[in-house]
């Protein structure tokens, strides 16, 4: 039988955001809650960014969100980390309103996960819109500057393309 711990270990990339107050520490909290899922070590997380919200309705447009990038080995299953992710979003005041783009207290993005690749309704590897939101390719750089990967399904990079607006990116806080 298979263990957590005989598992081949992967690099999980997942993008961190929130835009209701105490954001910053929604930002430290949810990073640590990441790191010390069982067998998971945070690699690196990158500076954290101030931006305006990014396709939100237009009554949330004024609420700025906080985001960073984090690379982590794991040696969870694709399905049970993305699982343990809702979890701490959940734990972390996290409320689906059905409203796309809603306010909330932390959002966890799976960006990519080693080199899987995956099109369920539930989850999709890498993430089909990672490419177009800068607040995920500029941090993303900073702590991974070689990693590179095509999404097949999109046959996007998961580099900054044309369509991303670097100027929706205003600040670096940390």
């Amino acid at each position: 039988m298979e263990t957590e711990t005989s598992r081949t270990v992967v690099l999980a990339v997942v993008a961190l955001g929130s835009n209701i107050e105490p954001r910053a520490e929604r930002l430290e909290r949810a990073l640590a809650a990441l790191a010390a899922l069982p067998g998971t070590r945070l690699v690196k997380a990158s500076s954290v960014l101030d931006n305006p919200g990014v396709d939100v309705p237009p009554e949330y447009a004024h609420m700025r969100f906080l985001n960073q990038v984090a690379a982590f080995e794991t040696s969870l299953e694709v399905h049970d980390f993305s699982r343990r992710m809702h979890a701490i979003e959940e734990a972390h005041g996290r409320v689906r309103t059905g409203v796309r783009n809603a306010p909330r207290t932390i959002d966890l993005d799976l960006i990519a996960f080693g080199d899987l690749v995956l099109n369920e309704p539930e989850l999709t590897l890498p993430h089909p819109r990672a490419s177009e939101r800068a607040f995920v390719t500029i941090p993303l750089k900073e702590i991974l500057p070689d990693f590179h990967i095509i999404n097949p399904l999109s046959f996007t990079s998961l580099e900054c393309r044309g369509s991303c607006k670097t100027s929706m990116v205003e600040g670096i806080i940390r």
